[in-house]
């Protein structure tokens, strides 16, 4: 089954290694994978855990900006894909 784009990057704090994702479609739940698609290359991991204003989520909806850590450096306008 093909991944599903479900947002984009809105900003990274490299100091910390979070990236704030807007999602655009779906919903995303810590626990669930995703792919990100870098200019330097694709690299998938899990949601291990969210933040929207500093309070931890469990999961995020349509319109939603949330912190996420990452395990590779990310840019504004990267894709964020569910893995399925």
């Amino acid at each position: 089954m093909a991944d599903k784009p479900i947002g984009a990057v809105a900003h990274y704090f490299d100091h910390i290694e979070v990236a704030v994702v807007k999602l655009e479609k779906g919903s995303l739940s810590v626990g669930d994978k995703i792919k990100i698609q870098t200019k330097s290359g694709d690299f998938i991991q899990e949601v291990t855990s969210m933040q929207i204003e500093h309070k931890a989520i469990d999961k995020a909806g349509i319109g939603d900006e949330f912190g996420l850590k990452v395990d590779q450096p990310v840019e504004k306008g990267d894709k964020v894909f569910l893995q399925k």
